[in-house]
């Protein structure tokens, strides 16, 4: 039997981010989501989450889109205040390691503050496995006692992992109808497989700020309608 944990990235981007989610939940495979802190729909993914005390919610650390929480992070923002997009970075080695802990950490603060109590921690545009970010990632991990999520395989140095292992390939042309029936083929009977997704109803925000945008929709329609085998199982919540 595999165990799977179906996890949607970007709750709190949008409205539309945040209904396509929470529909994946209650009418899908979707068992887990992690929420960014800094977006014009955190307070929104809030209150859904509170509402649906069952959704598996952790967090989803941001580096590479939309405003920082804390001023005074010049290694992090250009010049118009906004994160440095992911083309930006050198692998992460023009950042400040303080600045990164510093933001991170009040995103961390930010969703414990709402009262919600997170499960495990990533992050947008899977920035944490960045090898030089990775001292910050094992010190919140150990702060606030959080697993994280692995890259592939391949744990986190220093951290526990959320999944035996995770899968970032159900995006873009990997969406396809017959990815969930596939699977079983390829993995090892007995492990815990984290899925990534992005599920979401097209809004504003979306059809003008992120190229990842359709295809959305075409991840939500899949993921309410797709009948697991037999020897796949949505990990409960608990």
């Amino acid at each position: 039997m595999i165990k799977l944990i179906v996890n949607a990235d970007d709750f709190g981007l949008s409205r539309g981010v945040n209904y396509g989610i929470l529909d994946s939940y209650l009418y899908g495979i979707v068992n887990s989501t992690t929420m960014m802190m800094n977006m014009g729909g955190t307070e929104h993914a809030i209150q859904l989450a509170k509402n649906n005390p069952e959704l598996r919610v952790g967090i989803h650390l941001v580096l590479t889109g939309g405003k920082p929480l804390t001023e005074n992070v010049p290694s992090l923002v250009g010049k118009d205040g906004y994160f440095k997009s992911l083309s930006d970075f050198n692998n992460g080695k023009d950042l400040s390691l303080a600045e990164v802990e510093k933001e991170w950490k009040a995103q961390f603060e930010r969703f414990i503050s709402s009262g919600l109590r997170p499960t495990h921690f990533d992050s947008h545009h899977h920035v944490h496995i960045l090898k030089e970010l990775q001292p910050v990632v094992q010190k919140l991990s150990e702060t606030y006692g959080l697993p994280v999520r692995r890259n592939g395989g391949k744990a986190i140095e220093g951290t526990a992992s959320f999944s035996d292992l995770s899968l970032i390939d159900f995006y873009g042309e990997g969406v396809t109808e017959s990815y969930f029936t596939n699977l079983s083929a390829w993995i090892e009977d007995g492990q815990t497989v984290e899925i990534m997704c992005h599920p979401a109803y097209l809004d504003h925000v979306l059809l003008n700020g992120s190229s990842y945008n359709v295809q959305r929709l075409i991840e939500l329609e899949i993921l309410t309608t797709v009948k697991l085998p037999g020897n796949l199982v949505l990990l409960k919540n608990n």
